[in-house]
């Protein structure tokens, strides 16, 4: 047998040139557009080797940069990545010994846009020869910066090239897998605002989408080969940051430029058609732009506020999972980006963090026996809020963003024992951001909702599975001295458990997902000599949970299930300690509400005379928080915080018998009411009074919210 050769490997294509700058405008004429970047070349075909193995394509060439403008004209957009080229085939041999094909070539990267010009998107991925693994795809160009004097909005991300497809295996041989998507480029950042006018910075550019992965080759035609994987979804590219707000010469600052929003996860590619091919993962959400800084206030006369600080780009959305083919899993989806940090302020308010991205939802099982539908991605985390500078003596901390919804889980399919899997569990509200002397702490973010389970479906035993757990909320800021704390977010709802699906005996729906638990509340500040306290922030309530999935169809002992247990509501605040001095002594600051806790779910409803599911108990509520006690003589403690069970009393002050003590909170719905404070020498407080349903102060103990109601049973 003559010796294999192979071929050599392909050389790649030419970078594109520049489009040429705008000619500069006449008097009150606009100035020429900039010129495109060309094309980047592309990669050359590889030749097939006789017997032996096809090589690698050549990558496409770079796209141009776009040209600049004239004055008042418009800027060049950037020129596409040249698509890569094709591998050469793999050369001919025996069914058990194919040799494999070469791997696609890379796209090439997009151009860079012209001063707020679009960037070029990046090149496909080659497409292999017979068994050989499908090319990346090619880098989105980034956006280009907004031109500073005139603060405008950047670029867009140029969106990443799609990956290549895997080959078939060749006879006998292994199959290819498929390319990973391309990153998407990344957002342009807003240009500057100018000095002399006090123009508000430009928006952060959107980061641009992932390339979608591709899709696994098909087998050989001999042989029991393994199917090729299919590629990864690209990340999404990053959001460009928002642009600085000018300082003022005499008016008041400008506000910073909002984020970018975070580029979407590209999609994970499919299985190829035939065994063991399970699907690829969804890309991640890019992050989203900070927000820009806002600007000074003017020295003069008239000298006004500070510009307030931009809000945070929301966070891209997972990619979601690809779908398995036969007897394969399908992957799990992306997870959310990151909501961006608000921007903060010098002396205005600071910027709201973004909101986190949602998560992508598990890919379907492939058809086929006892396969599970892949687990939804996390939804991304809220953006902390920004916080005001020193010069602040109102400003209030920028809220934290919301967190992201967990993804749905992918259905189980068409076998036995198939599956259905968990929601994805709801991102964590942000943080509120710190605030300046005498502002409010910033709220926390809510909690994200958890997915959804996934169905079971047509099979033996095939269980719904637990709704996904909410998020917990995000606590809340702590104040400058003097300041109230912020709330704490809100715990983000159970996700609802799935049904049992049509089949065969004991197909008992899964129980709803745990509602999140609330946020605790900011602790109220201290202050000095004379002034007033902050009270505690306000504990945020329980998330819902989720309901009870149903029993299945057809069939008998097909009972509902408990729907999901309530959050528990979060912390109030303890209240900041009274000034001391030789002046009047400051109120002390009272106990923070507890957060109610969340409503029980409602059980899943039984077929065919089963029985029904008992509903969700409900969530605790939160602990009041604590009263301050008296420092200066007569001085009272603060009342304790209303809750799920109430605060304690604070004690009275020194000496000895000068000052009451605080009475206990009220118990909130199911709670028990506080106990009263310490008398240290007066009488002692009163004790609070038992929520609704709930005890006193004696003999202790908290019970439960009410729980949800039981569903029906039904006779079908």
């Amino acid at each position: 047998m003559a010796t294999a050769v192979t071929a050599g490997a392909a050389g790649a294509g030419g970078a594109a040139g520049t489009g040429g700058s705008g000619g500069a405008a006449g008097v009150y004429g606009d100035g020429g557009t900039g010129g495109t970047g060309g094309n980047g070349g592309n990669g050359l075909s590889a030749a097939a080797g006789t017997g032996g193995n096809g090589t690698g394509a050549g990558s496409g060439g770079e796209g141009g940069t776009g040209g600049n403008t004239g004055a008042g004209g418009r800027n060049g957009n950037g020129g596409n990545g040249g698509v890569g080229g094709t591998g050469g085939d793999g050369g001919s041999g025996t069914p058990d010994t194919g040799a494999g094909g070469g791997s696609g070539g890379a796209g090439g990267k997009g151009g860079l846009g012209g001063f707020s010009g679009a960037a070029g998107t990046g090149g496909t991925g080659g497409t292999p020869g017979t068994g050989g693994a499908g090319g990346a795809g090619g880098v989105g160009g980034a956006g280009a910066d907004g031109a500073a004097e005139t603060g405008r909005t950047g670029g867009n991300g140029g969106q990443g090239g799609g990956g290549g497809i895997g080959g078939r295996g060749a006879s006998g041989g292994s199959n290819g897998n498929g390319g990973v998507g391309g990153a998407g480029g990344a957002g342009g950042n807003g240009g500057s605002g100018t000095p002399d006018t006090g123009s508000g910075g430009g928006a952060g550019g959107m980061g641009g989408t992932g390339g979608t992965g591709g899709i696994g080759g098909w087998p050989g035609e001999f042989g029991d080969a393994a199917m090729g994987v299919a590629g990864t979804g690209g990340a999404g590219g990053a959001g460009g940051n928002g642009g600085v707000g000018a300082n003022a010469i005499a008016g008041s600052g400008n506000s910073g430029g909002y984020g970018g929003y975070g580029g979407y996860g590209g999609y994970g590619g499919y299985g190829g058609n035939g065994f063991y091919s399970p699907g690829g993962t969804g890309g991640e959400g890019g992050a989203g732009g900070a927000a820009g800084l806002g600007g000074l206030a003017g020295n003069g006369v008239d000298r006004n506020y500070s510009g307030d600080g931009g809000t945070g780009g929301t966070g891209g959305s997972g990619g979601y999972g690809g779908a398995g083919r036969v007897n394969q899993e399908g992957y799990a989806g992306g997870a959310g980006g990151k909501g961006g940090t608000g921007g903060d302020s010098v002396g205005g308010a600071a910027g709201n963090g973004g909101t986190g991205g949602d998560g992508g939802g598990g890919g379907y099982a492939g058809y086929g026996a006892g396969q599970a539908g892949a687990v939804g991605g996390m939804g991304g985390t809220g953006g902390t809020g920004g916080t005001p500078g020193s010069g602040a003596t109102t400003g209030v901390g920028g809220n934290g963003g919301n967190g992201g919804m967990g993804g749905p889980g992918g259905q189980g399919d068409y076998g036995t024992n198939a599956v259905g899997y968990a929601g994805g569990m709801g991102g964590t509200g942000g943080t509120g951001g710190d605030p300046g002397t005498g502002g409010v702490g910033g709220n926390g973010g809510t909690g994200g909702y958890g997915g959804p389970g996934g169905y079971g479906d047509d099979g033996d035993t095939a269980e719904g599975y637990a709704g996904g757990v909410g998020g917990s909320g995000g606590n809340g800021g702590a104040p400058g001295p003097g300041g109230n704390g912020g709330a704490g977010g809100g715990g983000g709802y159970g996700g609802t458990g799935g049904d049992g699906y049509s089949g065969a005996e004991d197909q008992t729906g899964y129980a709803g997902g745990a509602g999140g638990t609330g946020g605790a509340g900011g602790v109220g500040a201290s202050v000095g000599a004379g002034a007033a306290n902050g009270d505690g922030g306000l504990g945020g309530p329980g998330g819902q949970g989720g309901e009870g999935g149903y029993g299945g169809y057809d069939g008998t002992t097909y009972a509902g299930e408990a729907g999901g247990q309530g959050g528990t509501g979060g912390t109030g605040g303890t209240g900041g300690l009274a000034g001391s001095g030789t002046g009047t002594a400051g109120t002390v600051g009272g106990g923070g509400v507890g957060g109610i806790g969340g409503k029980g779910g409602t059980g899943g409803a039984g077929y065919y005379n089963a029985d029904a599911g008992p509903g969700g108990q409900g969530g605790t509520g939160g602990t009041g928080g604590a009263g301050a006690s008296g420092v200066t003589p007569g001085q009272a403690g603060a009342n304790g915080g209303v809750g799920g069970t109430g605060g304690t009393g604070g004690s009275g002050g020194t000496p000895p018998g000068s000052g009451a003590a605080g009475d206990g909170g009220d118990g909130g719905d199911g709670g028990q009411g506080g106990a009263g404070g310490d008398g240290n020498g007066a009488p002692g407080g009163q004790g609070g009074a038992g929520g609704s349903g709930g005890q006193g102060t004696a003999p202790g103990g908290v019970d439960g919210g009410p729980g949800g109601p039981g569903a029906d049973g039904l006779n079908l």
